[in-house]
């Protein structure tokens, strides 16, 4: 299994939703994966803006956010599984460059060849100081896999897999993530459409 596996290791790439998943949650979203081995899969949908922004999240937490780069950022939904609890998706801080360092923050989860994921508070107690992540996307909830679970979904067309990038991350447009992660395959959506050669 873990032979087969090491092929298919989908960590730091996006998930993107193929048109025909007409699924509630999952529909037209584009997926950063964290985390993908033997027994499962987790990931933050990046493209899924909530009601939110992080000017109120920050005065929901109790602290104040002195990043005026930041006041006006949604706040994603990253997915159905505990949606209310914070993830925050931030570029390595360079104290964790060096192999073998361990995270600044309490409870990091440093993801191979990518970003880092923070759920501990300290992380959002840095940024209203001024300090933290130049760049974060924060959400509430994350996406998950059981055993086997994204691999059938895989092999049923459910998602289109590619290397992640982080400027499509953090700086495309909300509305354009889907469609430039789909560039980054070289298509585009009406390409995929499920009626797409019929006549």
């Amino acid at each position: 299994m873990s032979a087969d596996f090491a092929l298919t290791n989908l960590t730091n790439h996006f998930l993107i939703a193929m048109p025909g998943l007409n699924d509630e949650v999952f529909a037209g979203s584009v997926i950063y994966v964290c985390e993908h081995n033997e027994h499962g899969a987790l990931g933050l949908m990046i493209n899924k803006p909530s009601s939110i922004d992080l000017r109120h999240l920050f005065e929901r937490v109790e602290l104040p956010l002195r990043r005026k780069d930041l006041v006006d950022a949604p706040v994603f939904q990253g997915g159905p599984v505990q949606t209310e609890r914070g993830f925050v998706l931030h570029e390595p801080l360079l104290a964790n460059q060096a192999k073998g360092s361990e995270s600044v923050y309490a409870s990091t989860l440093t993801i191979a060849g990518g970003l880092e994921m923070t759920t501990s508070k300290d992380v959002l107690e840095a940024l209203s100081t001024g300090a933290g992540p130049r760049r974060v996307l924060v959400s509430l909830g994350y996406s998950a896999w059981g055993q086997g679970q994204l691999e059938s979904e895989l092999s049923d067309n459910s998602w289109l897999t590619v290397a992640a990038s982080n400027s499509l991350i953090f700086e495309t447009p909300v509305a354009q993530r889907y469609d430039r992660a789909l560039m980054l395959l070289g298509f585009e959506a009406w390409m995929l459409a499920p009626e797409a050669g019929h006549a």
